[in-house]
């Protein structure tokens, strides 16, 4: 299958952009019970789970489209590839992963991140994982890492245990899309009282143009454990539309953490319509860390249910949206026990036009009395034509609560512009200077690699080259 260079918005600096002329093994064009079948029959599922596809299939053509935030009138699912299988197979030997998908995982720094500091890596490839790898100490430990496909098949109890138990298969629209066409994704199980030193990483890569990705991520840490999850996203860029709509369902157990970064850096052409929720026990704490970057629409609001005495939720994140791009992102918090506490730090910058939005929605419950909320976002608007909203919505139903919500938006100073040039910087780089140091709390909260990744694509934003 060749992909013509002319159908690419393209930039010979932008690493992300590279396109692999990979051979394909079956394409689905859009959404029909047929389409869901011919999917379920490529991966040789049980019975139950082509059940909850098509179940899911019904409930995706009865339900409304949102009622707010971006218009998505423009994406045309009936002409989406639905599924994408490249010929690629799953392995646990990066020397065979086939040349072309493995060149583009080589610039993304992908297997040189493994062997620095990584306890076990897989990555996905359109429609289908192509690698995944744990070290041999972590396996012998009871830490399971798998592909979701392989999860379901070598671990049916804790797959129907947990599956669709955070994010059930009737949340909204285009939840119900993911369950029907899921595929691929991630699964991991860390052992009660295990701590992992070094992170797992999983990076899915979209390549198909007019494609979808529908990935399932489903992590569980049990009683006392810990890991640090990070996901990469990308893709290049089309002159057609691409469509994201994954799903992660996290579940923190008792006195468990878990630190989820992500780096998002979809396409300008890409509509990311991703949910995220986790479910947090006694004494448990979720981390989330999200840089979010690329993408014609976003609507991402990860969920975070506090259901254990002293359950902790922190939320770090940034976001960058340039000329014709619109990011509606936020966080959404349940807090159904006392002693509960949640930080969020958020700062999202806009230029060219483009619009960012930071929506909250804390719920503290009648019986999550002595709960602690402290809320932050801030604003950079590079120029008169861009656009930044915060809006919260929050539900208080007990006054033993600290609550507080900050924001902040303003734009560069042309008094600092004029100065920074004064001592011998170009306009453009006085620009970027300020940025990055609006930036810098956010992206100190990365892992180093993935902290200069993200200046490396604040520095490509700024120069409009990213999609």
């Amino acid at each position: 299958m060749k992909t013509n260079i002319n159908e690419i918005i393209d930039d010979k600096n932008n690493i992300y952009n590279m396109v692999v002329d990979n051979e394909i093994d079956s394409t689905i064009i859009g959404i029909s019970p047929l389409s869901v079948r011919k999917i379920s029959e490529e991966k040789h599922e049980p019975s139950w789970v082509l059940d909850l596809r098509l179940k899911a299939l019904d409930l995706y053509n009865s339900m409304e489209e949102p009622s707010w935030g971006p218009d998505l009138s423009d994406l045309d699912l009936n002409k989406i590839k639905t599924y994408v299988k490249p010929s690629a197979k799953n392995n646990n030997k990066w020397d065979n992963v086939p040349k072309d998908i493995k060149n583009v995982f080589d610039a993304l720094g992908i297997p040189e991140a493994e062997k620095k500091y990584l306890a076990g890596v897989g990555t996905q490839f359109d429609s289908e994982p192509i690698y995944h790898n744990l070290k041999d100490k972590l396996v012998d430990s009871g830490v399971i890492y798998t592909d979701f496909d392989t999860a379901i098949k070598e671990y049916p109890e804790l797959i129907k245990k947990y599956f669709t138990k955070a994010v059930p298969i009737n949340d909204h629209k285009y939840i119900a899309l993911h369950y029907a066409l899921f595929s691929g994704g991630s699964f991991v199980y860390v052992p009660k009282n295990v701590k992992l030193d070094f992170p797992i990483q999983s990076y899915f890569r979209l390549n198909s143009k007019g494609a979808g990705q529908f990935e399932h991520t489903l992590i569980i840490v049990d009683e006392g454990a810990s890991v640090d999850f990070i996901e990469g996203c990308s893709a290049p860029g089309y002159n057609e539309n691409n469509v994201h709509a994954g799903c992660v369902e996290l579940f923190v157990l008792d006195n468990a953490t878990l630190r989820f970064s992500t780096i998002e850096n979809w396409s300008k052409n890409m509509y990311n319509l991703n949910t995220k929720k986790c479910i947090v026990g006694a004494g448990g704490t979720i981390e989330w860390i999200t840089g979010s970057f690329g993408s014609k629409i976003s609507m991402l609001y990860p969920m975070n249910i506090l259901n254990g005495k002293n359950a902790r939720c922190e939320y770090t994140g940034i976001s960058f949206a340039g000329k014709g791009q619109n990011l509606d992102n936020g966080i959404k918090i349940i807090m159904n026990a006392p002693n509960t506490s949640a930080v969020v730090n958020t700062k999202s910058i806009s230029k060219d036009g483009g619009i960012t939005t930071f929506r909250s929605n804390n719920w503290i419950k009648q019986n999550a009395k002595d709960t602690n909320v402290s809320i932050s976002c801030e604003s950079l608007m590079l120029d008169s034509i861009s656009r930044s909203d915060t809006i919260p919505v929050n539900r208080i139903e007990n006054s033993d609560v600290n609550f507080s919500h900050e924001a902040s938006i303003g734009k560069i100073s042309d008094e600092v512009i004029f100065y920074m040039m004064s001592r011998g910087l170009t306009e453009a780089e006085a620009k970027s200077l300020i940025v990055k140091g609006f930036a810098e709390p956010i992206a100190k909260s990365f892992p180093v690699e993935y902290a200069v990744e993200m200046n490396r694509l604040i520095g490509l934003e700024l120069e409009g080259t990213i999609g």
